[in-house]
C-alpha cells in the first residue's frame, strides 16, 4: 500500500488543466485513472491507485469502466472517503449503494432537487464514516437554460422546421402560422438554478405568463412567477412546459399518459433535465394525437441513441444533448468539482454535498 494520499482524476479535464495542479497538487498526489476497462481498474485500486483518498469524476469515465453502479462502489476501498462528481445529474452514480457502503459523495448540487426527492430512512447511516459526494451546483445554469431557450424559440416559432425547409429549397411551404413567446404561457417543472434562469431569460420577451411547481414554494421568487401547487395545475395552465427535474427512482417516467392528458391540447414540452424522466412512447403518442403540438429534447432515455420515431416529426426540435457544451461551463463545472475536493482535502466542509448525503457533515 502506498503511504502518499491520492486524487484520482476519473473522466475527463478539458479545460482546467492549470488549476488541476494549482488546487491539489500541493495537498495530494494526483493520478489519473487510465484502466482500460472495468477489470484493469479493480486490480489498479490495489496498484497504482492505491492511497487514493477523493476522486474527481467525469461522466466520460463510463467509457472505459462504466457508470458507478453497486459492482464499483463495492470494490472501492476504504480509503476513498470523497467523490467530487462534474455534472449537475447524477444518475450515474449508484447513491443507495454509496449510502449502504456507508459512503457519501460531493457533485455539482442538482439545481432541482427540490421536486421528488425521497430517500428510505432505512439508508440514512448516520455516525457512519463512508464516501462524501458532492456536485456542481449553478455551473451549468447558463448553458443549460440558453438550450432550454433555444428549445423554446425554436419550437413556437417553428425554426428548426423552416430550416430543414430552407436547405431542401421548399421555402416556406406548408409550414403553419407560428406563435410569438409573449402570446404564451411557460410553465416550470422545478425551479431550481436551471429553471429559474430560464424564466429570467424568458422574461426577456416577456411571457404572457411563467407558472412553477416545485415540492416546495421557493423563497425569495420574483413576483411574476407563479407558484401551482400541484403538476396538474401546472400543466393545465402551461402552453410551454419545461422539464427541470433530476433523475431519480421517483422521478423515472414521471411524465406518462396521465400527465399528457393534463395538458392543454397542442401543448409544447421542452426537456433538458434526463431522457428517462419521460415516458418516451407515451411522449410519442401524444405526438401523434396532437396533444402535443410540439417538443424540443436535448436528452433522451438510451443516450447517445435516439428513438427512430421521433426523426419523423417534423415538429419536434432535437439536439444531441448539448446543454452544458460550452467552453465556459464546462471550465467552470470542473473548476466547482475540484473546489469541492480540495475543501475536502483541507479539512473543510465542501458546499456542494448531495441532498443524500447530507447527514454525513452533521
Amino acid at each position: 500500500m502506498s503511504s502518499t494520499r491520492k486524487v484520482m482524476i476519473c473522466g475527463d479535464i478539458v479545460w482546467a488543466h492549470n488549476e488541476v495542479r494549482g488546487m491539489l497538487g500541493d495537498l495530494a498526489e494526483i493520478v489519473r485513472m487510465d484502466s482500460p476497462s472495468r477489470e484493469a481498474f479493480y486490480e489498479d485500486l490495489k496498484g497504482k491507485y492505491a492511497g487514493t483518498v477523493v476522486i474527481y469524476r467525469h461522466n466520460s469515465s463510463s467509457l472505459r469502466i462504466g457508470e458507478f453502479d453497486e459492482d464499483i462502489i463495492a470494490h472501492l476501498p476504504e480509503s476513498i472517503k470523497f467523490i467530487g462528481h462534474n455534472g449537475a445529474g447524477y444518475d450515474q452514480i449508484d447513491v443507495h449503494a454509496c449510502i449502504k457502503k456507508g459512503l457519501c459523495y460531493s457533485m455539482p448540487l442538482v439545481h432541482d432537487t427540490s421536486v421528488y426527492l425521497t430517500i428510505p430512512s432505512s439508508f440514512i447511516l448516520s455516525g457512519e464514516s463512508g464516501i462524501t459526494v458532492s456536485n456542481t451546483p449553478g455551473a451549468v445554469d447558463d448553458g443549460t437554460a440558453t438550450t432550454a431557450l433555444y428549445l423554446l424559440i425554436s419550437t413556437a416559432r417553428q425554426y428548426s422546421i423552416a430550416e430543414r425547409q430552407a436547405r431542401s429549397g421548399l421555402w416556406k411551404n406548408g409550414l403553419k402560422p407560428a406563435h410569438d413567446p409573449s402570446a404564451l404561457t411557460l410553465g416550470i417543472l422545478g425551479l431550481g438554478g436551471i429553471g429559474m434562469t430560464l424564466a429570467k431569460y424568458a422574461h426577456g420577451f416577456p411571457m404572457k405568463a411563467t407558472y412553477y411547481y416545485s415540492r416546495n414554494p421557493v423563497k425569495d421568487c420574483p413576483d411574476w412567477i407563479e407558484y401551482c401547487h400541484s403538476m396538474e395545475e401546472l400543466f393545465s395552465k402551461s402552453d410551454v412546459i419545461s422539464l427541470h427535474v433530476p433523475l431519480k427512482p421517483e422521478t423515472t417516467g414521471m411524465i406518462g399518459a396521465k400527465e399528457f392528458a393534463m395538458m392543454k391540447k397542442g401543448a409544447i414540452l421542452i426537456n433538458t433535465a434526463r431522457g428517462k424522466v419521460l415516458d418516451e412512447e407515451a411522449l410519442i403518442e401524444a405526438l401523434k394525437s396532437g396533444q402535443l403540438s410540439a417538443a424540443g429534447l436535448d436528452v433522451y432515455p438510451d443516450e447517445p441513441n435516439i428513438n427512430p420515431a421521433l426523426l419523423d416529426f417534423m415538429n419536434v426540435t432535437l439536439l444531441p444533448h448539448m446543454g452544458t457544451e460550452t467552453q465556459e461551463s464546462q471550465k467552470i463545472m470542473e473548476i466547482r468539482a475540484l473546489e469541492n475536493l480540495r475543501v475536502y482535502l483541507t479539512g473543510g466542509t465542501p458546499r456542494d454535498i448531495i441532498p443524500e448525503c447530507q447527514h454525513m457533515t452533521k
